[in-house]
């Protein structure tokens, strides 16, 4: 499977509208040891930082009519262009959409997220994202269960979790990593 990290780094970007959710999260316990040992860089991207109006609208109607609100493509966009430049990304990085309409995750899939080098995380919210957004960049759309979310921050979080303690080095046994 392309993606075989070695023994390098993992970076992992997590794009979202609500940063704040993220700093307890990253900076206790398991994944602050992670960062501080060097097994993985996380950078948290405020979507609001990627929009061109006063009020840093990130929401809209869909695009193709329906219920609900989406994420607008605009400010999605330029965070991955601002990450990646026009260039796509490497076959070593994923870029993953958090969905109920996705494939199901679970620890097989998550040994397959801990294989690459980078995984960059779209945290939906409302009725999720605009669907040009998915056709032009998204490699996987994933889900925890048959339920719907206000948010995609704590999906992302589940598969940051269940993924970081499989890196090498992270856990102080392998048999931790042990399902």
């Amino acid at each position: 499977m392309s993606g075989d990290r070695s023994a390098s780094k993992m970076k992992i970007h997590i794009l979202t509208l609500f940063p704040e959710a993220f700093e307890s999260f990253l900076s206790h316990s398991m994944m602050k040891r992670a960062q501080n040992k060097g097994h993985v860089q996380i950078y948290v991207v405020n979507l609001r930082d990627y929009t061109n109006d006063k009020h840093k609208t990130c929401d809209d109607r869909p695009f193709g009519g329906g219920p609900g609100m989406v994420l607008k493509p605009a400010p999605i966009f330029e965070a991955l262009d601002a990450l990646f430049g026009k260039k796509k990304p490497s076959k070593k990085t994923r870029i993953v959409h958090l969905t109920p309409q996705g494939r199901p995750f679970n620890q097989v899939e998550a040994k397959k997220f801990s294989r690459f080098s980078e995984l960059v995380f779209i945290c939906g919210h409302y009725e999720g994202i605009d669907e040009r957004v998915v056709d032009a960049w998204v490699t996987d759309e994933v889900s925890i269960g048959d339920y719907v979310l206000t948010q995609g921050e704590l999906p992302a979080m589940v598969l940051i979790d269940t993924v970081i303690r499989l890196l090498p080095g992270v856990l102080g046994s392998e048999e931790s990593k042990v399902f």
